[in-house]
């Protein structure tokens, strides 16, 4: 089974609170969850927070909205999803964060695509992409063996950080997106008040609930413009 885990957390030191901050007329989570409504290939996706109380109220919007909810360390999120991801028992895993409320549903679909055709063990779409609009997909095997071998306190926070700096021990594929989606250097997730602030403006100066790549790169440019 494919699965998405989306790891979600209340405490943010930069913007205490966010993914359940308001942006237009859903918080940060409804939006991810209501893109992922979208989404062609089947999953099961999964909302990974921690044990830490804070994070009850994140627990509590899973029940209101019937989403399965995971939780367990704070700080090791490696050991998060390894441990979510047995539990469900996934053979592929896609990690989604919650301060990425823009993810692109289409190129998602795509990457799984991708990703099972050339039989890799992790394949991203960061490249090319918005930051905050790409996605990652890796295989349990290439997730358990990090979680086995990978022992350096960023290996344990990034859940990535192992493949990525080990190359010749697994199958990384990129995909590529041309065309006016191609704008990686443009910043799409919500880290800051700032951040936030950019994701207000988008929604509120869309006509479609569902905001394109296109038109996202369009209002982020519009937005700077305005604002510099």
């Amino acid at each position: 089974m494919t699965g998405i885990i989306i790891q979600a957390r209340m405490g943010s030191n930069r913007l205490p609170c966010k993914v359940l901050k308001k942006i237009g007329n859903k918080t940060l989570l409804e939006h991810i969850f209501y893109r992922l409504s979208f989404l062609k290939t089947p999953v099961k996706i999964i909302l990974a927070t921690s044990t830490n109380p804070e994070n009850n109220i994140i627990e509590e919007f899973c029940d209101i909205n019937n989403i399965t909810c995971f939780r367990g360390s704070e700080n090791n999120v490696l050991e998060r999803y390894y441990l979510c991801s047995k539990k469900y028992e996934f053979s592929h895993i896609i990690r989604l964060t919650a301060d990425n409320p823009f993810v692109d549903i289409e190129e998602l679909d795509n990457l799984i695509k991708f990703h099972l055709e050339t039989k890799s063990d992790y394949s991203h779409s960061f490249e090319s992409l918005p930051k905050g609009v790409g996605a990652e997909i890796f295989t349990f095997e290439a997730l358990e063996k990090s979680f086995f071998e990978g022992k350096e306190p960023h290996h344990i926070e990034h859940v990535n950080e192992y493949i990525l700096e080990n190359p010749g021990l697994f199958k990384i594929a990129t995909l590529k997106t041309p065309g006016e989606k191609n704008k990686p250097e443009i910043s799409l997730t919500v880290d800051t008040l700032e951040d936030y602030k950019k994701a207000c403006y988008i929604v509120q100066n869309s006509q479609n609930e569902y905001i394109d790549t296109k038109k996202l790169v369009q209002l982020t440019i519009q937005y700077e413009r305005e604002n510099n």
